[in-house]
């Protein structure tokens, strides 16, 4: 799980070659023209979990809330397919099946992935998503752990996992509890499954 950055622009997002007037700002962040100072967003990737659901035609997804003390009261709105940031130099796929790894305790499923594309939060993130069918305990999900200063200027550090619960949605549902931004990864999904 990443944390959503202040705003920020993307200069070019597509891929291609770099030219001379362009400069690498760092090395998870978009290209920008050389001399622009404008703050660049960074990349994630993950897999969208996804398995049958009980009725015909229609799928659950895998959805990961994230934990610390930010958004222990939140819900609708604030969960998010296992993700995370990736270098520039890195495979996007990769990235998505190490960081599902790591937010879930559990190695991604060997499958077929479906490239579900990119869709940019709020903030400016570049998130990449890729679906993959197959099913997962999320009662036993546990993830990696950050430590930052809790309570605010306590001087106390604390830590807490990335993720602090797991669960199976359907579409419908996991429509309502996505970061906004992402829920188009549902309807892509949904279109690729026909």
């Amino acid at each position: 799980m990443d944390f959503e950055p202040g705003s920020a622009t993307v200069a070019d997002t597509g891929a291609g070659a770099v030219g001379a007037d362009q400069v690498v700002m760092a090395s998870s962040l978009s290209w920008a023209p050389a001399g622009d100072n404008r703050r660049m967003a960074s990349h994630s990737a993950g897999l969208l979990l996804y398995r049958a659901a009980a009725d015909p035609g229609g799928f659950e997804v895998l959805l990961v809330h994230p934990g610390g003390p930010f958004w222990a009261r939140k819900d609708a709105g604030a969960w998010s397919i296992p993700k995370g940031e990736y270098e520039a130099a890195e495979d996007p796929l990769a990235a998505a099946r190490r960081e599902f790894g790591e937010e879930t305790g559990s190695p991604a499923p060997e499958g077929t992935e479906i490239d579900l594309g990119e869709a940019v939060q709020r903030g400016g993130k570049v998130v990449r998503a890729f679906a993959l069918r197959g099913d997962l305990d999320a009662a036993a999900v546990v993830s990696n752990t950050f430590e930052m200063v809790w309570p605010p200027k306590s001087g106390q550090v604390r830590e807490f996992p990335e993720v602090d619960r797991a669960e199976w949605f359907t579409a419908a549902d996991a429509a309502d509890k996505l970061n906004p931004a992402q829920a188009v990864f549902l309807d892509r999904l949904a279109e690729t499954l026909g």
